[in-house]
């Protein structure tokens, strides 16, 4: 009877690892996400071969342990999930995302109940915690037990996390540093805050980004901790200095029962996959119930960038209104201390002014509280719920259309909290926002259409502070093209196409220029003055006269990450084609715009690489499967087809 005996067991045991084992393939059938429910964990296989091994799932309530040893109460037949959205200040302007779910319902010995959802789509995969019951009781998440487990031999692009507290005046962190290039999986954050998302690997010749979205009012933002052991990179919650001290100074999350995570998002496939893959929107939070007709993307003058903090004065902001109209820019912004150095009542003059030439004005303003040490005004105004209706109230009447808010203190749920209040008070008041001194919008942008852009990088403004920075800036900027920019807008402030007071810049103008399409902005702040525009030919201003506020589509022709960055967008019947050199050598790129063939469009490049002064050929150039263009080293081009 032994031999019988030891079949049925390897039976029973097949037939109940059977039941443990579920499968979500995207529509393709090229994504296959497998989940064991017996050892909590996970695997992503992309065109058969596997990305992600073994990988941990499950979450840890201060009230139950919802990561391992679960009994599977339900699970859902994979089901095709659509949803259709639009947005003012994203790669595209009309989105479908489609998608199969599959939800894995479970219960813990307490009786406690927790859902796993997965979403798997064309290009990547996503899963999502919830806990279903009802509850009045604050719940609280003490940690998260997703990892992410990649294969020997991944790459990765990673940023690290600033540690809370550090930098000026206290303000870290602020997602404003340089990513460490091609490293070996494995490799520790050279601080304990971790690795900031997004997060690019590659695995073979797959290509994988992490990040996260839908981050409620319910949550605090989290990244992945400093050390991943054999590859395998686990969920890290923010410090505890990273929080809203003016009220509730909540870190973690915790709430009452209904309750969902944010979504863990996997993007995976080629790099045009990757860079094309709307994911961060499509999983974040729908679009609120109010009205943001209001809402208009565009361009602004910017003095401070290169005139600094004595330039926030009458007159130069009249010439920097000048600016933009004659540019016919939609925008001027007015920087830190505009209420001490300007004053409400010249600031309304101003803002008269600006109408009349069709310009708006934007203001500057300091969000802290207690949280750091900057002392820069207007400071305070924006704290509780009271303060910033009338506030906003008054810069409404004023005639101001949005607002630059500075100096946030990092992750922590109040201080995410904090963001969501700043937008809805901001929407019912009709202005724009723009964060700098943040962290990610992780797609709060489709939540809010309001928030135009966000800083969250190691900008411009790094440039025109040290030489160090300004050699870096090549790389740094086709890296944050890439990997930054790629779900979310980013306040790069770019394109300085003359000169930067003592710094030599290290790219050409025809490079600046191309940031100019590149980078993805709501609001795209340029890095230039009135007398550096006056060095600039015609033509070159009539392109960024004429240049979209926004985006209807978008195509990746080529990239090497920190080496070059070339894309297509379009708006309307034209294409924008624009690519970056970010290597100090002349280079031949060969570029498939066949979907552009028969067309004839217009080529801006540099004429002799000089980094000084903006020397640019206007040429034409038909769009065919082998289109070849010449640049010099950190160098950059322009093309626009008519289509």
């Amino acid at each position: 009877m032994k031999p019988f005996f030891t079949i049925a067991l390897i039976l029973i045991s097949l037939f109940s690892r059977a039941q443990s084992v579920y499968t979500v393939a995207s529509p393709n059938k090229k994504i296959v996400l497998t989940c064991d429910m017996n050892s909590m964990s996970y695997t992503v296989a992309y065109d058969a071969k596997t990305v992600l091994r073994n990988s941990r799932l499950g979450l840890i309530r201060a009230d139950q342990d919802f990561s391992k040893t679960l009994k599977v109460v339900k699970v859902s037949n994979p089901s095709p999930i659509t949803d259709s959205y639009t947005m003012v200040n994203a790669k595209r302007s009309h989105i479908t995302y489609r998608a199969t779910q599959r939800i894995i319902e479970t219960e813990a010995s307490s009786g406690k109940r927790m859902n796993i959802i997965f979403r798997v789509s064309d290009d990547g995969v996503a899963l999502q915690y919830e806990f279903p019951e009802h509850s009045s009781d604050i719940k609280k998440i003490t940690a998260e037990a997703t990892t992410f487990h990649f294969l020997d031999g991944t790459r990765a692009w990673l940023q690290p996390k600033a540690q809370a507290q550090t930098g000026f005046e206290h303000t870290n962190p602020s997602y404003e540093d340089y990513y460490q290039s091609n490293i070996p999986t494995g490799t520790p954050s050279p601080g304990s805050n971790g690795w900031v998302y997004p997060a690019l690997f590659k695995s073979g010749d797959i290509w994988i980004m992490i990040t996260e979205a839908a981050l409620g009012t319910g949550y605090s933002g989290t990244s992945l901790q400093q050390h991943a052991p054999d590859s395998e990179y686990k969920i890290n919650f923010p410090q505890p200095a990273e929080v809203f001290t003016n009220g509730k100074a909540t870190l973690m999350p915790e709430s009452i029962l209904p309750w969902k995570s944010p979504w863990r998002i996997i993007a995976l496939g080629d790099l045009k996959t990757i860079a094309e893959s709307t994911l961060g929107t499509d999983l974040a939070l729908p679009q609120k119930k109010m009205d943001f007709s209001f809402v208009k993307p565009g361009k602004a003058s910017w003095s401070w960038i290169l005139k600094k903090d004595d330039s926030t004065v009458y007159h130069v902001q009249k010439k920097y209104i000048d600016l933009a109209a004659n540019m016919k820019w939609n925008y001027c912004l007015l920087d830190a201390n505009w209420d001490q150095l300007i004053g409400y009542d010249s600031v309304k003059i101003l803002a008269d002014y600006a109408k009349k030439k069709d310009v708006g004005l934007l203001l500057w303003y300091n969000s802290a509280g207690s949280w750091n040490t900057v002392k820069f005004t207007p400071k305070d105004k924006l704290l509780t719920h009271a303060d910033r209706m009338a506030e906003f109230a008054r810069l409404r009447a004023m005639g101001i259309k949005g607002l630059k808010i500075d100096f946030f203190a990092g992750d922590g749920q109040s201080m995410m909290n904090y963001y969501h209040d700043i937008l809805e008070d901001a929407a019912s008041n009709q202005l724009m926002v723009n964060f700098h001194g943040a962290t990610l919008p992780r797609g709060l942008q489709r939540t809010y259409p309001n928030l135009m852009t966000t800083e969250a990088v190691h900008g411009y403004e790094m440039i025109t502070f040290s030489q160090g920075a300004a050699n870096r800036a090549p790389e740094h900027m086709a890296l944050n093209a890439l990997i930054r920019n790629n779900f979310d807008p980013m306040d790069f402030t770019p394109m300085n196409l003359y000169r930067i007071p003592n710094i030599k810049r290290a790219t050409t103008p025809a490079f600046e220029l191309a940031t100019a399409v590149v980078f993805l902005s709501g609001i795209q702040h340029y890095a230039e003055s009135p007398e550096g525009m006056s060095h600039v030919s015609e033509p070159v201003k009539d392109f960024l006269r004429t240049l979209p506020d926004s985006w209807d589509d978008v195509r990746f022709i080529d990239a090497d990450p920190g080496k070059s960055f070339i894309l297509a967008r379009q708006s309307g019947n034209k294409w924008y084609v624009a690519g970056l050199n970010a290597e100090n050598k002349d280079k031949n790129f060969k570029l498939d715009l066949s979907f552009l063939k028969g067309h004839t469009g217009s080529l801006i490049t540099s004429v002799s690489g000089s980094t000084k002064d903006p020397d640019f050929a206007v040429g034409r150039i038909k769009g065919s499967k082998a289109v070849s263009i010449d640049v010099h080293g950190n160098d950059g081009f322009v093309i626009v087809f008519d289509k």
